[in-house]
This record gives C-alpha cells, structure tokens and sequence, in this order.
C-alpha cells in the first residue's frame, strides 16, 4: 500500500490541563490551537495534538518493555525528526532541566534502524519518544 504522509490527530488524557498546557507552550514552545476548558490543541511538528481533560484512574498502572537494554515506557507517543532537528530539540531539552525517563542517545549503532533517541514524560504522565533516523529509508527496516 502506497501512502502520503498526512498529519496525524492524537488526543491524550490529562488530569491537570493548566499544567499541561504550559509544559506544552513553554517545554516544547509549540503553537496553541483552539481550546475550551476541557480540551486544548497544539502544532505537534505539524501534527495535530490535543490534550483533554481526564481524572486520573487509580488502575492505570506504568508499564515498560526492554528495548537495547532501557525500560521503554508503555504506552507512548512522539515524532521522528530530521537528525539535526532531533540533536537541537535534545539540547534545548537539557538545557531546560528536563528529566528524562531516557536520556538522549543513539540506540542500534552501527545496525540497520540506528536512531537517536530519547523519552520523558508529560506532567501527567504521558510518555513521549522523539527519536531520528540515521538513515530515514529504514524505519520500517528489518
């Protein structure tokens, strides 16, 4: 099957919408969209991010599998980027005092699939992974 590449239309729980909401404009400077007292969209990287109100359950649980020896957070979410654009996201990142749950790094090097990638988490808990491929035609690489 042969696609275009469209934007994508993600929308997350949050259970403190002012806190995200500024994680959002001020960690990752992104562009605010509509947005009710519920519910607020962002330019994710030209995609279309919404985060929306939601208590916190008490059964949701963090979950994790192994990837190249780290504890990968599950679920999450997040975008791949051209390498220079993924290397000065990470410094801006670190230079914000982010706390990473995956410090910036590359993983598979030297392998079929080698990226650079990184995780940390929203205010409320969601996961996000930024990563970039060294060589782009390999993402779905075997």
């Amino acid at each position: 099957m042969n696609h275009t590449l469209s934007p994508f239309h993600l929308a997350i729980p949050v259970d403190d919408l002012q806190k995200a909401r500024k994680f959002y404009n001020d960690i990752f400077e992104l562009e605010e969209g509509r947005s009710s007292d519920h519910w607020v969209d962002f330019n994710f990287f030209g995609h279309q991010l919404v985060i929306h109100y939601k208590p916190k359950s008490e059964e949701e649980k963090a979950h994790s599998n192994r990837v190249d020896g780290k504890d990968v957070p599950v679920p999450h979410f997040g975008i791949i980027l051209e390498w220079d654009v993924w290397e000065n996201l990470a410094k801006m990142l670190t230079s914000k005092k982010i706390s990473f749950v995956i410090e910036p790094y590359i993983r598979f090097e030297g392998e079929v699939g080698e990226q650079a990638t990184m995780f940390l988490y929203d205010p409320c808990g969601n996961a996000l992974e930024f990563k970039a491929f060294k060589h782009k035609e390999q993402i779905f690489a075997k």
